[in-house]
């Protein structure tokens, strides 16, 4: 494929990100404006729950999903409260729920609980889609997040997700190739994003090759690959103009 003519499937494949504690309603009308490019729309915004409804409102028939994100970023284990969340998200009209893993109760053992996170999320999640956020930067080898992986992938489950973007280690080539594996071995129907760090065509074009070459050429349509980000777009649609 062409840069430029991937440089445009890419924009279809992305989630448009503004997580900052300091957004404010006009940063969030910008970043709906610039959801909708000459040379296609994104596939998603995402932002935090409380912009959820004026982001549904600014993209009405655009087919533009609006995605927000619980457990975020901390990746906690109160489980009352991912109910509350998830249940504010449902009320503001979310169509995707990006929830962060309990990643440090699976790393101290606390399997249960993981589980109990994983029962939550998916038995109401009515018709949104899921993404569970590994925060795969933080694990301590590959093995231990394929572990992470397989057990998400128990679950009825829409996307595995890299990273929150707020640690030190966010998405990597080594971890997607794992999670893309884990995929392959269990689930080829549950989709892949990467996230944190992606700002150029470049880094973007390595993770839907990736997708290619573990799960088929295929594959990574804006079902099952996801890349999300809050600079990509610009560079993308830079690329696209110098051809």
């Amino acid at each position: 494929m062409q840069k430029s003519s991937l440089a445009k499937c890419l924009i279809t494949n992305l989630d448009l990100t503004s997580l900052n504690l300091s957004d404010t309603e006009t940063e969030i009308i910008s970043l709906c404006q610039k959801a909708k490019t000459p040379c296609g729309n994104v596939r998603a915004v995402c932002v935090y729950p409380q912009f959820v409804s004026l982001a549904k409102d600014l993209l009405t028939n655009t087919g533009i999903s609006v995605a927000t994100v619980i457990n975020f970023p901390q990746g906690g284990s109160d489980i009352a409260s991912i109910k509350e969340q998830l249940s504010n998200a449902a009320k503001h009209g979310a169509d995707e729920i990006d929830a962060v893993f309990p990643y440090n109760d699976f790393f101290n053992g606390n399997i249960d609980i993981c589980k109990k996170f994983l029962e939550t999320i998916t038995q109401n999640k009515e018709n949104r889609k899921i993404k569970v956020i590994l925060e795969s930067g933080a694990y301590k080898n590959a093995e231990q997040l394929k572990s992470a992986c397989l057990l998400c992938l128990d679950y009825d489950i829409d996307f595995l997700k890299t990273s929150t973007g707020k640690t030190s280690v966010s998405a990597t080539p080594e971890a997607a190739g794992t999670i893309l594996s884990c995929i392959k071995e269990k689930n080829q129907n549950v989709g892949f994003k990467a996230s944190g760090g992606i700002k150029t065509f470049e880094q973007s074009a390595i993770y839907y090759d990736l997708c290619q070459q573990i799960l088929g050429e295929k594959w990574p349509t804006p079902e099952h690959f996801r890349i999300g980000a809050s600079s990509l777009l610009n560079n993308l649609l830079q690329t696209i103009k110098e051809g």
